[in-house]
């Protein structure tokens, strides 16, 4: 099977403060897998989600998807990329003012006419689809509601129906359930799974517990201080690789 996404030799060094965020980082991603990225904070899994899309220039190496040099695209070029290329964040990144719709239909505007977008005219097509994705993610009766009325966890549903606008092939979530429950945090952790399992969307996501990555990830990179220290199968993880990735006073809390 071919490689979906490469990365080679990325590193990244934010000027202000001298700081490596990332020490020549080089890994590969097959379609359909669900990778997780698990270290300390500060480790660089968030700097290394940013710099796959470009959101986060890169100091110096490669980024490949799909063969394609992200690194080198020209700005039209990267629009074109990072519509395949979604992204749910940890504090869900919504406009809290506007409407749930609204916010779902706001994963379609590589797609749909500026203008229209704009002024929030959206085809009745996108709508339809945007209600389906609502569905979905079992929330669409609170569509018309503003998005700062919903609680944590259904905030970051309406962010995964965004990402599901994308129809995308990678999808990139940065502790998509650190700010929520363990209960909630499972929930949430489903619907990226049914993506990745119904619809073949790659998964790359960042989390805190090991016990989120053991349950969901098909294979684990674990970083420290901007370094891959560990690549492997999530149940090869013993003690003494967790004290590594975590430190030797780190003491395994796990989420049921």
């Amino acid at each position: 099977m071919a490689d979906h996404l490469v990365v080679e030799h990325l590193t990244k060094v934010y000027e202000r403060g001298d700081v490596l965020a990332l020490d020549d980082i080089s890994f590969s991603v097959e379609k359909g897998e669900f990778l997780v990225l698990i270290g300390l904070s500060g480790s660089g899994k968030s700097t290394l989600l940013r710099c796959i899309n470009r959101l986060i220039e890169p100091t110096a190496g490669k980024v490949y998807f799909d063969g394609i040099d992200v690194t080198a695209a020209s700005s039209r070029d990267l629009r074109q990329l990072r519509r395949r290329m979604a992204m749910i964040f940890q504090q869900f990144n919504l406009v809290r003012r506007s409407s749930v719709l609204t916010n779902v239909l706001s994963g379609r505007l590589g797609y749909v006419n500026p203008w229209l977008s704009a002024t929030h005219q959206f085809p009745h097509s996108e709508i339809k689809m945007a209600m389906a994705n609502l569905e979905r993610v079992g929330i669409p009766e609170q569509a018309y509601k503003r998005a700062d009325e919903l609680s944590g966890g259904q905030q970051q549903r309406v962010g995964i129906a965004r990402a599901l606008m994308q129809t995308p092939e990678l999808l990139m979530a940065d502790e998509p359930v650190s700010a929520l429950d363990p209960a909630t945090s499972h929930s949430v952790m489903r619907y990226l799974e049914l993506m990745n399992r119904e619809d073949g969307v790659t998964v790359l996501a960042s989390l805190h517990f090991l016990s989120l990555a053991r349950r969901y990830g098909t294979r684990i990179l674990a970083l420290k201080d901007g370094k891959i220290v560990y690549e492997g199968l999530p149940s090869e993880i013993d003690e003494a690789r967790f004290k590594e990735i975590y430190g030797e006073e780190a003491e395994q809390v796990e989420v049921h």
